[in-house]
């Protein structure tokens, strides 16, 4: 070999060496500031938080308190977890407190999502018009059991972050956001999912996000968004709501298997659903009952220690291994009483502590909760299991004679307030901690729509 044949070789192999080290130089120095400065743009969360604040509480461990073992009897009872729902059917958010209302727990189900559903099938001699009818159905993980992986997420404005950062803008509105896993197909998906990563760490899954005001949308910005009034209905109730499904991302539908489209409705507060039944009377409340997009009455409430007890009898399995709370959607979940011992309350009212500055507030105790088989969707996952919860409920839980066949658990309630003067006299509020004081007792019999 001659002198520039070897000359040649070792500067090739100089210049190798030399990209090689010159690249994991950069990678080495680049890396901790693509992880601290992330180039991806900031997700609608991350700008809310320069001003707001997410009032989700950390995960209590309520989902694994189900065993016999802790199910230690105190007095009195408790307020044990406090839940509100802003969007149906999707992920509840846990709280340490909340405003009750006439509608129930301030923000709980005041969106719904609804798909437009046409008469089919339809005669071949009807009209034009029966052809072409059609109707906004809500909808619920009873069908559509992946609204349980959308996750909802209420920011309300921080005082302590617009004094520290003043140049932000300083807004007064509560938003909620809407976000589910979404990844496109091909190269893109992949650039998404690195994105993900870079921006909120190696669990993080690319997303898609909605933002949606709290608060009723002012006629202004409801002509400017394009939003429409339009009936929905919510079992046999049709109410007239506001459809939002302009805000909606397109990739919602095929996420959730809703093949017709797809709608997001805000309950209007001037069109509130009067609640009847087994709910107290105008006369006895003091005002007339309403509700939202919540099934049938203002509140859901459950007791830990019934729950323990019909967990006790369901036959596990891998996909099933205890009962969780979460399945049954309750607003106000209790501990420390008796097993069913809610089943003979008539009128209760909670308590605060005396570090608290909150008054006590009372409930009518409405009827019992009678269940469908959405308890059988995992909370965390969306996977529905073929049998239970719904086996047990109805052939240890058909107790009440107004539903026959039917398993119930829980109880729900209609707020009730001691003072009539002005609207504002209509809300209290509720608390973890606070004690369970019974005032009244009776029967319960179920009253159908």
């Amino acid at each position: 070999m001659d002198e520039d044949t070897v000359l040649r070789s070792v500067t090739a192999t100089i210049d190798a060496s030399g990209v090689f080290l010159v690249f994991i130089t950069l990678c080495v120095f680049l890396l901790p500031v693509f992880l601290i400065f992330p180039p991806v743009p900031p997700s609608k969360r991350d700008a809310l938080l320069q001003t707001h604040s997410s009032v989700s509480l950390t995960r209590s461990g309520l989902e694994t308190n189900v065993s016999p073992d802790k199910s230690s009897q105190v007095s009195p009872g408790t307020i044990r977890s406090l839940w509100i729902y802003p969007v149906k059917s999707c992920k509840g958010i846990e709280v340490g407190q909340s405003k009750v209302l006439p509608t129930g727990l301030e923000f709980d189900r005041i969106y719904t999502f609804a798909q437009l559903k046409s008469r089919f099938p339809v005669s071949l001699d009807a009209s034009d018009e029966e052809k072409s009818e059609h109707k906004w159905e809500f909808i619920t993980q009873r069908k559509y059991p992946l609204l349980a992986t959308v996750q909802v997420d209420l920011y309300v404005p921080d005082i302590s972050k617009s004094r520290a950062q003043p140049q932000l803008s300083k807004s007064g509105d509560v938003f909620i956001v809407v976000h589910f896993p979404w990844r496109e197909a091909g190269f893109r998906g992949v650039l998404q999912w690195i994105a993900a990563k870079l921006a909120r760490g190696r669990h993080a899954v690319p997303e898609k996000e909605i933002v949606l005001p709290a608060a009723f949308p002012p006629q202004q910005e409801i002509e400017e968004r394009g939003y429409t009034y339009e009936p929905v209905t919510i079992w046999k109730d049709t109410i007239m709501a506001l459809n939002m499904e302009a805000d909606l991302p397109r990739e919602l539908a095929p996420y959730l298997g809703v093949s017709n489209r797809l709608g997001i409705f805000r309950v209007d507060p001037a069109r509130l659903r009067q609640v009847f039944r087994c709910a107290p009377t105008k006369a006895d409340a003091g005002y007339q009952p309403l509700t939202g997009f919540q099934d049938a009455y203002p509140l859901h409430l459950l007791n830990l220690s019934s729950l323990r007890d019909l967990d006790a009898k369901i036959q596990k399995d891998d996909n099933l291994r205890n009962l969780d709370p979460r399945r049954f959607r309750a607003n106000i979940i209790i501990d420390g009483l008796s097993a069913y011992d809610e089943e003979t309350w008539k009128t209760l009212r909670f308590t605060p502590g005396p570090s608290s500055r909150h008054q006590p507030s009372r409930f009518h105790v409405s009827c019992r909760t009678v269940r469908c088989k959405l308890p059988n969707v995992d909370p965390d996952n969306g996977v529905r299991h073929p049998v239970e919860p719904d086996k047990a409920l109805r052939k240890f839980r058909d107790v009440d004679e107004g539903a026959k066949y039917k398993g119930c658990l829980g109880m729900q309630l209609t707020p009730l307030f001691d003072k009539m003067q002005s609207p504002d006299d209509l809300e209290s509020y509720v608390e973890v901690g606070m004690f369970v004081d019974i005032l009244d007792r009776g029967t319960h019999v179920y009253i159908s729509q």
